[in-house]
């Protein structure tokens, strides 16, 4: 056999995976000298349709060629999933037809052409690239004495095989995270044990693997430390030339209690013509983080600071995030300033960026300010008295940005949200609903003020930019959500017909069920039919705020698209050309960076929670239900913590889901059970594995 039918033949073999001419030359061995001959092999036989090629580069075999190409979803409840397609649509395929592909992999489906269900089903025939660089799970033994790895998510059902001598000292009960995983020709999955995370109770072992499962880098490599250590501690003279200096203006931060890196200050004064002018002074990162420096590739790679109840993940080091780049008080520091004027209807009627030299005046928390604004704390008053006239303005500017917003429709979810009390030891003290108070609104009003203006300036100049875009829900969406509140007497237009949907026709709903039983299932069923807000380098409009532009401009120090905004920005006002090169892959980048923090982050906060109330089970609490399935009924405590009343625990009758009314009914006594109910419950179960909290109703306590 000939070179060019040995090359064919592996192709064509059932133990190929598609790859790429790089990983092909180095799976065949073809030395350096012999690289062109492969290449000239390769076209000659695509070209003769005996293999294909597909868009990514991978070479197959041609029986491939009519499958369908998307991303393989599987169920956590049972073996089965979804292959969410490029064609915009799902096919079903079942455990025993997913090959050796796990979830998240990039596969290539064929119809089965027997399907009668009035559903798409198929079977997977190729893996086009893996998903799972590194799997957690716990290590048990077979009946047959292997060694094999129980993977942490439902959504992977293949044991993975570890052999003993690439075990790393893992023994059975233990958790740990494997990698290197190796898909043999026998269908089994063989993989080397990186990391043992201690015993598979171990909650600090439980909430290493979310880290290590989600890719996120847990150390900054040896280069980008180094680098970073010998940025400059302190801003000079030197630097100072040719800023705007505002080192002498009542200039100040407020944040959390706990926070650590400051990236926005702000002040305020008002004009003659009794217009406020809003000035949003951001750290000037982008100073310090050369683009292409091992710095600022790290950061791309990070993409965002992920933040976990016990901890940060930052996406700079912390000699930048916590020092020089951080406006911390009493400290010269450089920044990036949106100057905004604004008027009494909350218009911006002019605005200008600037670089700056700022001198923070104070650190200060949103407890204390809101403490100030209230004027309930004599000794708070005393000590930053000289700060109430600047905080009152801000106070008065803010409700006047918020009722602008209002105004052309913006929808306003307003979810308490969850905040975990950490203590020195890394346990859970308490979990409370997050207090967001006068200072906290104000804030986060000038924040999306000096987004917007600094979008709409990208925007009129016609530069590449990364805007932050939130597109309008699709029109089976509308329908879904009409479907829940077409029983409160409610309906939205589809955005079907020649009226487009708006942010006011949601909005609208909000105010209806505002204070009703249904508000809680009606705002968190229409937060599931939005859109997911994303990163882009075209102008889409954010459907959430009713804005027109939008961007990231607020904070360079823990999201990568900010910073790519600032050195845009710098050039724009430097008047240097700006190149769009690399601004649609860091926009797309980041988007999946930013979906892959936040699911770490909800996996671990509901950990934390579900670790925090097993120490209170068979206690009971006051509840309020926040939704009623087929299978059960939610319930929320005042603490925000959820959990679920199975049916099969309300023994006092049986219970019927009417799925037209959202409630739960029963068949003898006729008791009724609806969202918004006021319950009280007992906890009887708090998984830290599953993360699944159960309650009952007190009354079915036996």
């Amino acid at each position: 056999m000939n070179r060019k039918e040995r090359v064919a033949s592996y192709i064509n073999s059932k133990e190929y995976v598609p790859l790429k001419f790089g990983e092909l030359a180095a799976v065949l061995g073809v030395p350096k000298t012999d690289m062109q001959r492969l290449k000239h092999i390769l076209a000659e036989l695509t070209g003769e349709g005996r293999i294909a090629k597909s868009k990514r580069g991978r070479y197959m075999p041609v029986d491939i060629k009519g499958g369908i190409t998307g991303t393989l979803i599987c169920n956590p409840s049972g073996r089965f999933g979804f292959v969410a397609c490029e064609d915009g649509g799902d096919i079903f395929v079942s455990g025993s037809d997913m090959a050796n592909a796990l979830n998240g992999d990039t596969v290539i489906v064929k119809l089965n052409s027997a399907s009668g269900r009035g559903k798409r089903e198929g079977n997977v025939i190729c893996v086009l690239e893996r998903a799972n660089k590194t799997i957690v799970g716990v290590i048990y033994k077979e009946k047959d004495g292997c060694l094999c790895l129980r993977p942490d998510s439902r959504r992977i059902y293949s044991k993975i095989y570890i052999a003993p001598e690439n075990s790393c000292g893992a023994a059975v009960g233990d958790r740990a995270a494997v990698s290197d995983l190796d898909y043999n020709a026998d269908g089994r999955i063989y993989a080397s044990v990186t990391d043992v995370l201690g015993d598979e109770s171990s909650v600090s072992g439980i909430m290493e693997g979310i880290v290590i499962s989600s890719g996120i880098k847990r150390e900054f490599d040896a280069e980008t430390l180094t680098e970073a250590a010998h940025t400059a501690k302190t801003v000079t003279e030197h630097e100072i030339n040719g800023r705007e200096d505002r080192r002498s203006e009542l200039i100040f931060t407020i944040d959390g209690d706990d926070a650590k890196d400051f990236d926005d200050a702000v002040s305020v004064e008002r004009l003659d013509n009794g217009n406020y002018m809003l000035h949003v002074h951001i750290a000037d990162v982008s100073y310090y983080v050369g683009e292409g420096s091992a710095v600022d590739t790290e950061a791309y790679e990070r993409g965002t600071s992920v933040y976990l109840p016990d901890r940060v993940i930052p996406m700079l080091p912390e000699t930048l995030s916590n020092g020089i780049c951080s406006l911390r008080p009493d400290e010269d520091r450089l920044a990036f300033t949106c100057s905004m004027e604004i008027d009494g209807s909350g218009n911006v009627v002019n605005s200008r960026l600037a670089k700056t030299v700022i001198r923070s005046k104070e650190r200060m928390t949103y407890n204390n300010a809101n403490t100030l604004l209230e004027g309930s704390d004599d000794a708070l008053n005393e000590r930053y008295g000289y700060m109430l006239p600047a905080l009152r303005e801000m106070e008065r500017l803010a409700e006047i940005l918020r009722n602008k917003r209002m105004r052309r429709g913006a929808i306003d979810f307003d979810f308490p949200e969850c905040h975990i009390v950490m203590n020195a030891e890394g346990e859970v003290e308490d979990i409370t609903a997050a207090d967001r108070g006068v200072s906290n609104r104000m804030i986060e009003e000038f924040m999306l003020a000096a987004n917007e203006t600094v979008a709409e300036t990208a925007q009129k100049a016609d530069i590449p930019f990364i805007y932050r875009v939130h597109e309008p829900p699709s029109v089976d969406k509308i329908r879904d959500f009409n479907k829940l509140i077409l029983k409160y007497g409610l309906q939205i237009n589809t955005g079907a017909e020649d009226k487009a949907v708006t942010p006011k026709d949601f909005q609208r709903v909000l105010d209806e069920v505002k204070d009703s039983a249904g508000e809680r299932t009606v705002s968190s069923e229409m937060l599931r039919a939005m859109m997911k807000a994303r990163y882009s380098p075209d102008n889409l409009g954010h459907f959430g705020l009713a804005a027109k532009y939008y961007c990231h401009f607020t904070s360079p120090i823990r999201r990568y698209p900010d910073l790519v905004v600032h050195r845009v920005l710098t050039k724009l006002i430097n008047g240097e050309n700006i190149s769009p090169r690399g601004i649609a892959e860091a926009a797309s980048h980041s988007s999946e960076a930013e979906i892959t923090a936040e699911n770490a982050e909800r996996d671990a906060d509901d950990l934390m929670i579900a670790a925090y109330m097993s120490r209170f089970v068979g206690e009971s609490f006051d509840a309020v239900i926040s939704g009623v399935t087929g299978f059960g009924i939610f319930v929320e405590l005042d603490n925000t913590v959820e959990g679920l009343v199975r049916y099969e625990s309300m023994n006092d009758d049986y219970y019927m889901y009417d799925e037209q009314n959202g409630t739960a009914n029963g068949k003898r006594g006729g008791r009724m059970y609806g969202a918004g109910d006021r319950v009280r419950v007992t906890l009887i179960r708090s998984d830290i594995l599953s993360r699944q909290i159960d309650f009952i109703f007190e009354e079915n306590n036996l």
